[in-house]
């Protein structure tokens, strides 16, 4: 997710917040903005903001933004909850890994976000020099990029080089609103005779080794994911070591076909149901508060003998309606966010928006869009500033 870009002493910097899925750059708009500009927008430097409690899960569009940018630092976030969890990340050796600097955070803690700006400023005047380890996929894949890539090179501009690889992976991959970005921002036709004869070939090699448009991705994503696989193992420990063990036990229960979806439906039901049970308490209360107080302010209008008319605007008519929406509407808010926000602290609605997400694709959407959805159900306006 694109969280924002910044400008410091004449430096652009683009703070990208990555999503826990695994996916090939952009599965949603605000992803392809991040994406693009990334890519065409020449950033100064880039931050991306990884989660230490699930470095595994955070580290895949990593490898991918690395692709296309060498400016690039990563901030390791939530320490402390890692710390918590009794989970050890070797930042140092995490750095040596992926060729770019990385900085841990704790958001409340300033001395550790100084860090973070001076790195990235260090980063955006070339004070440090980035050296991206590019991710290896399949031999097959990259005999494929290397047939492409002169074909590219000569249509590609001198400043734009060091996109090619990613070119050509994505020429091959066939992301047919990429590759229109990509002749759009770049002002180059990646549809001439010479590139699509180079393609053919390649496509015709693939289909060889059994490696199709449907499996393709499939095949990438695998070789990202067994790589940030062996890179948590070398740089993340655990004092406990059944920890990672227990979590993809849980994941395979939550994100199962058979138990993911009835499992959802039985948490949100039970919120649902202390929301709505729960908030009538409170706001029986709050109703009878408000009542008793709005009898005192009629009582005190009548003693100080004040018109009618400004008795109706004020009492009957900006007072009641106050109280009633507070009355009405704060109960069931107070119960519901908390009980979001728990689930959210232990990791359980990132796998709501994983379970749907095959279902929320077919409306042009993602599986994240079901939890500003389930945000609209404490508060409208809740959910529109989420989306």
């Amino acid at each position: 997710m694109l969280l924002g870009t910044c400008v410091h002493n004449d430096k652009t910097l683009l703070l990208v917040d990555i999503p826990g899925t695994y996916s090939l750059m952009s599965n949603s708009q605000e992803e392809e903005i991040a994406r693009d500009y990334i890519c065409f927008g020449n950033p100064s430097a880039t931050v991306i903001i990884l989660d230490a409690t699930c470095m595994e899960k955070n580290l895949n569009l990593v490898f991918q933004t690395l692709e296309i940018t060498d400016k690039v630092v990563v901030c390791v976030n939530l320490l402390d909850e890692a710390k918590k969890k009794g989970i050890d990340i070797d930042l140092e050796a995490l750095s040596s890994f992926l060729g770019v600097p990385v900085v841990g955070t704790i958001a409340r803690k300033p001395k550790t976000l100084k860090k973070l700006l001076d790195t990235i400023c260090k980063v955006a005047t070339s004070e440090i020099i980035c050296t991206p380890k590019k991710i290896k996929y399949l031999p097959i894949i990259e005999d494929c990029v290397l047939m492409l890539s002169a074909e590219i090179q000569k249509v590609l501009p001198a400043t734009s080089s060091y996109l090619t690889r990613w070119i050509c992976l994505k020429l091959i991959d066939g992301d047919a609103s990429i590759l229109e970005s990509i002749e759009k921002a770049l002002n180059i036709d990646l549809s001439a005779s010479s590139i699509s004869q180079k393609l053919e070939e390649v496509k015709k090699l693939l289909s060889k080794n059994d490696i199709n448009n449907h499996n393709l991705r499939d095949k990438m994503v695998s070789s990202i994911v067994l790589h940030a696989e062996d890179i948590c193992n070398d740089v993340v420990h655990y004092k406990r070591a059944t920890y990672p063990a227990r979590d993809r036990k849980i994941d395979k229960i939550l994100t199962s076909k058979t138990f993911g979806i009835p499992i959802m439906i039985l948490f949100l039901g039970i919120i649902f149901w202390i929301t709505i049970t729960g908030a009538n308490y409170p706001s029986s209360l709050l109703s009878e508060f408000f009542g008793f107080i709005q009898e005192k302010l009629v009582l005190l209008f009548d003693y100080l003998h004040i018109p009618a008319f400004i008795k109706g605007v004020l009492i009957d008519g900006m007072y009641q309606t106050l109280t009633w929406v507070v009355s009405v509407m704060l109960p069931p808010m107070a119960i519901f966010f908390p009980l979001f926000t728990i689930l959210e602290d232990l990791g359980y609605l990132p796998r709501i928006a994983f379970n749907l997400d095959n279902y929320f694709k077919k409306a042009c959407t993602t599986g994240k869009q079901a939890l500003t959805m389930c945000m609209g159900f404490g508060c409208n306006a809740a959910r529109c500033c989420w989306m």
